[in-house]
């Protein structure tokens, strides 16, 4: 009967092992969990699941292969509700309150909110919304969605309003995770983390435990230590493409730099519109009276640095490969010219572009920077990517 389930695990993309499920069916049969749906959730997706990036993905195989369990036609729930009353009171317990289950008590009990459930479905016909009694939307009634009633059963809804339903379907609490999706800024920092180079750095603060434990065993006495902390000693020059087609990306990119910033104690960022040439500037709204020339970056931030580009690579190629090319500007050498520069200058190069991947064929300019930089030096901006990007920097 689990083969549908399994069968919806491979449709979605979550990598489970004949082996995982002959395991997940082993499990089962201990009588590990017995008509409790959120213990068989919780153990089929331990079973199955081995990556934290599959989690989204296993939460929709799980509500495709068991949807029928929360879209029962109202006809049919009189005998589908028809479940042992210790377990609908051990259900009751698990997701009540102290205060909600006296509230349920002093208007019935547990036995009369169901039983009242199975009266509305035999009595009511249609749709309902509003009010405090059928079976609808917007309302007050214990039973229907979008509305309020602290002893409530959800019918119908994609999520809690409330969080007080006595059974919620559906939480999806990992959608964030998944690694084909784009970042917020809680995962772009833990890509991120991934381009580390440990160094002790400033003034002696941090207690030093194994160097206090072999001079007190030498001196006789309590000799304490102190140390450096260890910090991250990665340094990261940022370059951000702004404007035009980029208007489209300005919140993911502000996740990145916000990102950046935490987690680098080395970061200098400079902004440039479509392709590098030959100035770049810190301040976008003073961007054609305080530009500071690409020479001089050149010069001052040696190889050991970083190098990251941020931008979609969406651009005329006579922008990339002629002098004059820009589109604001006269360039004197082409953008090509202060890429290449700029490729030999940082060994250790990236470009993240928010563009999905499977687009980037189509744009001849894109093709033209991965010549440039290598086709393993841009990566999108998803949890993949990023973490595909750092393996490379590092």
């Amino acid at each position: 009967m689990f083969l549908p389930f399994f069968e919806q695990l491979r449709a979605h993309k979550v990598p489970a092992s004949l082996r995982e499920f002959l395991d997940f069916l082993a499990v089962l049969k201990t009588g590990l969990v017995t008509y409790d749906v959120d213990g068989f959730y919780y153990l089929s997706r331990t079973a199955l699941v081995k990556n934290e990036a599959h989690l989204d993905r296993f939460d929709l195989a799980f509500a495709a292969a068991f949807k029928g369990i929360e879209a029962i036609p109202a006809e049919a729930v009189m005998n589908a509700v028809d479940l042992p009353d210790d377990w609908l009171r051990k259900m009751a317990e698990k997701h009540l309150s102290p205060e909600e289950r006296a509230e349920i008590e002093a208007l019935g009990g547990f036995d009369k909110l169901m039983e009242t459930l199975q009266e509305r479905l035999r009595e009511q016909q249609g749709r309902h919304q509003g009010g405090n009694k059928w079976i609808g939307t917007a309302g007050t009634s214990p039973f229907g969605a979008y509305g309020y009633n602290p002893e409530g059963v959800r019918i119908g809804q994609h999520e809690s309003r409330h969080r007080r339903a006595v059974k919620v379907w559906d939480k999806r609490e990992f959608r964030n995770l998944d690694d084909d999706r784009e970042l917020g800024t809680r995962n772009i920092k833990v890509a991120l983390k991934r381009l580390r180079r440990w160094a002790r750095e400033g003034a002696a603060e941090e207690l030093d435990l194994p160097g206090t434990i072999r001079s007190t065993a030498s001196q006789g006495y309590l000799d304490v230590k102190t140390r450096p902390e260890r910090r991250n000693a990665v340094r990261v020059l940022l370059f951000l493409d702004v404007g035009g087609s980029m208007d489209d990306h300005v919140q993911s990119v502000s996740d990145l730099f916000s990102a950046a910033k935490s987690e680098f104690r080395h970061l200098e960022q400079f902004y440039f519109h479509n392709c590098l040439y030959e100035g770049v500037w810190r301040d976008n709204r003073r961007r054609w009276t305080e530009q500071t020339p690409t020479w001089d970056i050149l010069h001052k931030y040696g190889p050991e640095w970083r190098c990251i580009f941020v931008g979609d690579a969406a651009m005329s190629p006579y922008e990339i490969a002629y002098p004059g090319g820009a589109n604001e500007h006269w360039n004197a050498e082409s953008g090509e010219a202060w890429l290449t520069r700029a490729r030999d200058q940082w060994p250790g190069h990236l470009w993240i572009n928010p563009t999905p991947e499977k687009y980037w064929g189509y744009t001849q300019s894109t093709q033209m920077i991965r010549q440039i930089f290598g086709p393993d030096r841009m990566v999108p901006m998803t949890l993949e990517g990023l973490s595909r990007g750092m393996k490379a920097l590092s």
